[in-house]
């Protein structure tokens, strides 16, 4: 019998590779977009980790969702510093959520305040996303645009206090077979999982749009 984060894992594969093959990330990482692309959609990660972070100690003491609050996770400080140095000083002025991401944002902060096991599912698509394809991105946007490698512009995919990102890996996946809940409440998860990948490709579908390519 497969473990719950093999469940989760394959469950939502689909949705996965249709979120890593979008048109924009595609084009992203092919380097065929210019930096402005870039720093549009670190602002729109701005507004889901923020959802995602700010009502995350408050769910500190919940026996489902409490294990999975790790401050060595958290990513929005990365972030800004990021968009400082994408933006300018008045980055936060000028700050604006596509539709696409405000529905994703608003899910999150939705499961953080009724649904802490769908909250569960969402740090899991972002969290562990990061750690693992998102450092292809970093990658490639050093590459790109130039930035220093592990500097800021790729902050957002440094995690500092993480020394072994595979043994963290592997600790989060035990933290999600020990999970406590039942059978139906974990399927439940897993459908949330495949409903955040699918916020996350319109929020991809929808910078294809601001971003097509003229070639």
């Amino acid at each position: 019998m497969d473990t719950f984060s093999t469940t989760i894992r394959t469950a939502s594969h689909e949705q996965h590779a249709e979120a890593e093959t979008s048109t924009f990330m595609s084009d992203l990482l092919g380097g065929r977009l210019g930096v402005d692309a870039y720093a549009r959609y670190t602002e729109q990660l701005w507004f889901v980790y923020e959802a995602l972070e700010s009502g995350a100690e408050r769910l500190a003491p919940d026996p489902v969702a409490g294990p999975f609050v790790r401050p060595e996770l958290y990513r929005l400080a990365a972030l800004e510093r990021d968009l400082e140095h994408l933006r300018g000083s008045g980055w936060r002025a000028r700050l604006s959520a596509l539709p696409a991401t405000r529905a994703y944002a608003a899910r999150v902060r939705e499961c953080a305040e009724r649904w802490p096991a769908g909250y569960v599912a969402h740090h899991y698509t972002r969290y562990l996303g990061d750690l693992s394809g998102g450092q292809i991105i970093r990658g490639r946007a050093e590459k790109t645009w130039g930035f220093a490698r592990k500097g800021d512009g790729v902050r957002f995919y440094v995690f500092e206090q993480i020394a072994n990102p595979a043994a963290f890996k592997r600790s989060y996946r035990e933290l999600l077979d020990a999970v406590p809940a039942d059978d139906l409440e974990k399927q439940r998860m897993v459908t949330e999982c495949k409903r955040a990948f699918a916020l996350n490709t319109a929020v991809f579908r929808a910078l294809g749009g601001e971003f097509p390519l003229t070639a």
